[in-house]
């Protein structure tokens, strides 16, 4: 059966760190492009960083400097680190793969059911 689990989201203090894991199962994650995504409330879903299967990242504007992305094939599970939150980085963070380079939710097939991180003191 081809699925993610996503973890490792919560509560967290402005200036706190999280790091998200995507563990894929059924299939190797490595063979496509995994991007991580996040959608607040009224918002639409917005791409921060993906990996290519060559382990190439890319991390978007908006969150570089505080994330990162990287990949233990060993474990088949992409991990997106964020560093320094702040209270806008608060929403649901997904998982997905696909099979070309995009911040674009519309280029990718397969998503995690979603972990929720908030930002708050």
């Amino acid at each position: 059966q081809v699925q993610f689990v996503e973890s490792g989201g919560g509560l967290v203090q402005p200036g706190g760190s999280l790091r998200l894991s995507c563990a894929a199962s059924g299939f190797n994650i490595y063979s496509y492009y995994t991007g991580w995504f996040r959608q607040a409330p009224g918002k639409q879903r917005e791409g921060v960083s993906y990996t290519s299967p060559s382990g190439a990242i890319t991390i978007a504007a908006s969150v570089k400097g505080r994330f990162t992305i990287f990949r233990d094939n060993s474990k088949n599970t992409v991990y997106l680190q964020m560093d320094n939150l702040k209270p806008e980085d608060t929403a649901v963070y997904y998982c997905a793969t696909g099979r070309r380079p995009s911040f674009s939710p519309d280029n990718y097939n397969k998503w995690g059911q979603g972990t929720q991180v908030t930002v708050s003191s």
